[in-house]
């Protein structure tokens, strides 16, 4: 999953909010969500 996700969000299809949707549904962790977008995720 995390390939995918990247490679969207490095096309511009997914944007960090989007990203974060997947931590939430337990698809990604929090370190990968960081690798991806650069941003450290917060519970919101």
């Amino acid at each position: 999953m995390y390939a995918i996700v990247k490679r969207y969000y490095d096309m511009g299809l997914y944007s960090a909010s989007d990203v974060a949707k997947f931590v939430k549904a337990r698809r990604l962790v929090a370190e990968e969500y960081k690798l991806i977008t650069g941003l450290e995720y917060e519970v919101i």
